[in-house]
């Protein structure tokens, strides 16, 4: 687990109609400001990078006569003259993976936030035409990436933002001059340019909107750190401007969409701590790029407008699909990635059989630790022809709730079946007779169905014995490989996929249905045996729900009395008003063609569909940017985080009612993770102007490679929630305020080592993530 190369994702174009203000510096100082714009029309803002990261890279380890070896845990630490130098790797350790630097000089944060440090003038403003200095100076601090240059030490490249309040508010089109008092700064000279200039306070989505999108916004706010949130007037002026013209093209004004002292959701919480205001565009339909620009602040990163919006980005996140998978080489002609291939059993690689069941372990639904467990069964028995699947995320376990992915990909080829059809996605089995995004599904549930055993039960997945070695690869992975057993779980799980893909195969593809619906019965079976050994009350609940959705699929695939029995006979919605409950089992029972269908179930199912979804519009609704949950109570963080959308419950409403409320409520769902976001950042790395640099994979940090395109990161953190979350700690005297007096909203810290914000998975990510925007893409 861990990560990729430090690259701000900042872009510095020194013209005056860029993103960014136009810096003239006059010293040739040491620290320099990267960025100058207001945030209000007497608030100017200073960002101001430190430190660089010098990664680590592999080379090969030449002992030295005082060298020392240092086993922590599973990691062979080296340290030579009393100095650690690194780790080494690879089952014949031959090589040394060395420890990062860190190159850069700090700011003086104690001379930053003095008034005293900074004189502004002007020669074409006479209220600066001597010198004067804020009347205050605000300040926050976050990292940007991490150095690890000790065994269990770290340095840390920042960002400071800095927000000055001015004595007198700044006049259009005038050039000031900043002179720093005292320090390493050098001074600089600025035009103050609201309708050209970036501003942070400016939040719009980066992926931008298609023409007929039923909502099209964006935000204002900001929160300065120290100096706490801004307030800004009602109704003030903002303006659509044409990139290409540089004129104005619409003409609105802003709404508070909610206030500092307002909560967001049942959870009694505010997220943002300022005030967030909306600028509402969404009768604008005229393709083209554009900027969001409010009335005496500045403007937001460019975006477009277009047909083609959401297709672009669902590829980019389908494809990051194909980037996770094990058991292929990456790189040409498919992806600019070059990876060599991992965990395949023609390179030597070995999977041992086990008999730990992933239901038992901390890593499915069970307490116990998965890893001492499976090393502690090992049978000595080889499992073959084990390979394939995805990496959960960072590190390299494929486990069974992945199949998650491939049911929603499979939904989506269901929908819209002509749509899909042409969407490409350049992977290794685009030139057969399948969809893509079939094709990528059925690379997820093949790896399953290489682990079905003789009689019918599906292995859980397959796990190495530890996290990752410090500075080791996947395809230099020297730990135990293991397999889980069968177990009813993981059966009913694959079960229900297989019985889909073989419902979309079976008029297109009969043989090759008829392969999936045969191991689809096959595990079904093997899961009832299993649940009859069971009683009733020892069974998770989380099981019983996939039996009943196994149930619910064969029946649709194959019109079976059994299959149909047993769905009904666990299905919650013989009774009305079962909201939340069995919410796949439930939408893949409301479009079931099959002519002995329950018609009272079906329309408890329906109506239950839709009472969640008017929840998820109405939370919506209140949050300050738009985003909702899956449920009301849901924490903001790891796999319930802001950096992918929640939209499926609301899509699948659209689906069966076809009312424009559900598709405004998921286009809006959307903005958040899309960049309408405090950080002005998207969190699918390989889209927007900025992108998450430093999510948790090891192999692109090991290799010192820029992050794979289309992973979608966990996003911010509660830290309110998570208040003895081990990163507060680690980030607490580099974080400026303390991390836990950050905004929820805000408390993105893009370094890879925060398994809580810049970890992902494949399945609580990115497919619903692929889902929302090819969804998006593909409906008419």
């Amino acid at each position: 687990m861990i990560v990729v190369r430090f690259i701000i994702g900042i872009l510095l174009v020194f013209l005056l109609h860029s993103c960014y203000q136009n810096v003239n510096a006059s010293k040739n100082h040491t620290l320099q400001v990267k960025q100058v714009y207001t945030v209000k029309p007497d608030v100017l803002a200073l960002r101001i990078d430190t430190g660089k990261t010098i990664y680590g890279k592999q080379v090969p380890y030449e002992a030295q006569p005082s060298d020392r070896i240092e086993r922590e845990q599973h990691n062979n630490w080296v340290k030579r003259g009393g100095n650690y130098i690194g780790a080494l790797v690879g089952k014949d350790r031959s090589i040394l993976h060395t420890l990062d630097r860190y190159m850069g000089i700090p700011l003086n944060t104690d001379w930053a936030d003095r008034p005293a440090s900074y004189h502004i003038t002007s020669d074409e403003d006479a209220d600066y035409s001597s010198s004067k200095r804020p009347k205050a100076v605000f300040r926050k601090t976050k990292p940007t990436d991490m150095a690890q240059t000790n065994k269990g030490k770290f340095e840390w490249p920042l960002a400071h933002v800095l927000y000055l309040e001015l004595p007198v508010a700044l006049d259009p089109g005038k050039n000031y001059r900043l002179d720093f008092q005292g320090d390493n700064l050098e001074d600089l000279t600025f035009q103050y340019q609201p309708e050209t200039t970036y501003s942070e306070a400016i939040h719009v989505s980066q992926l931008g909107f298609r023409p007929d999108d039923p909502a099209k916004v964006a935000f204002l706010s900001c929160w300065m750190g120290n100096g706490n949130g801004l307030t800004y007037p009602n109704a003030l002026t903002f303006w659509l401007i044409n990139e290409q013209t540089k004129q104005q093209v619409y003409t609105g004004t802003t709404k508070l969409s909610k206030a500092s002292n307002e909560v967001e959701d049942p959870r009694d919480r505010n997220y943002t701590l300022t005030d967030v205001y909306l600028m509402d565009f969404s009768n604008f339909n005229k393709s083209g790029r554009y900027r969001v620009c409010a009335e005496g602040i500045g403007c937001s990163f460019p975006f477009e407008i277009g047909e083609h919006i959401w297709k672009d980005a669902f590829t980019i996140s389908a494809r990051g699909l194909y980037h996770q998978r094990s058991g292929i080489k990456l790189g040409p002609p498919y992806t600019r990635v070059v990876r060599p291939r991992p965990f395949h059993p023609d390179d030597g690689v070995t999977v041992e059989e086990t008999t730990t069941r992933l239901m038992d372990v901390d890593m499915g639904l069970g307490k116990e630790n998965a890893f001492s467990a499976l090393v502690n069964t090992k049978t000595g028995q080889q499992v073959p022809n084990a390979w394939g699947g995805y990496f959960d995320a960072g590190d390299w376990d494929r486990r069974i709730q992945h199949l998650e992915v491939a049911r929603l990909l499979l939904e989506l080829a269901e929908l819209f079946p002509n749509y899909f059809e042409t969407v490409a996605l350049n992977i290794p089995e685009s030139n057969n007779k399948l969809p893509d995004i079939v094709d990528e599904a059925l690379w997820g549930i093949d790896f399953y169905k290489r682990l079905q055993t003789t009689d019918g039960g599906i292995r859980g997945g397959i796990e190495i014995a530890e996290h990752p070695k410090y500075g080791e690869t996947s395809w230099q992975n020297s730990l135990d490989v293991m397999a889980y057993a069968p177990d009813l779980w993981s059966s009913y799980a694959y079960a229900g996929v297989a019985a889909r893909a073989a419902h979309w195969l079976a008029p297109r593809f009969p043989d090759l249905a008829r392969e999936y619906s045969e191991s689809a019965v096959r595990a079904m079976e093997y899961a009832e045996k299993e649940y009859r050994s069971y009683q009733v009350q020892e069974v998770l609940e989380t099981i019983l729900n996939d039996r009943n959705l196994a149930a619910v699929e064969l029946f649709r695939l194959t019109g079976g009395d059994r299959w149909h029995e047993i769905f009904l006979k666990t299905t919650a919605h013989t009774k009305p008003n079962q909201i939340r409950q069995q919410g796949d089992a439930a939408f893949v029972y409301a479009r079931t063609q099959q002519s002995n269908v329950d018609s009272t179930v079906k329309a408890n199912a329906i109506n239950a569909l839709l009472q969640e979804a008017d929840e998820a519009i109405s939370l919506g609704a209140n949050t300050a940017f738009k985003w909702t949950k899956m449920h009301p109570m849901h924490p903001i963080g790891w796999g319930t985080g802001l950096g992918a959308p929640k939209a499926v419950t609301l899509l699948r409403a659209h689906v069966l009612t076809n009312k424009v409320d559900y598709l405004q409520a998921s286009v809006l769902a959307c903005q958040f993770s899309a960049g309408a976001n405090p950080d002005n950042l998207i969190f699918t790395t390989g889209l927007g102007h900025q992108s998450p640099q430093h999510p948790l994979l090891l192999d692109q940090r090991v290799m010192g490679q820029p992050p794979l395109p289309g992973i979608t990161v966990y996003g911010p953190l509660d830290f309110v929630q998570f208040s003895d979350y081990w990163t507060i700690d680690l980030l607490k005297d580099v974080t400026s305020p303390n991390p836990s007096k950050w905004p929820t909203a805000e408390a993105y810290f893009d370094i890879f080592l925060s398994p809580a914000i810049t970890e992902f998975t494949v399945w609580q990510t990115m497919g619903p993530t692929a889902y929302a925007w090819g969804y998006l893409a593909a409906r008419n």
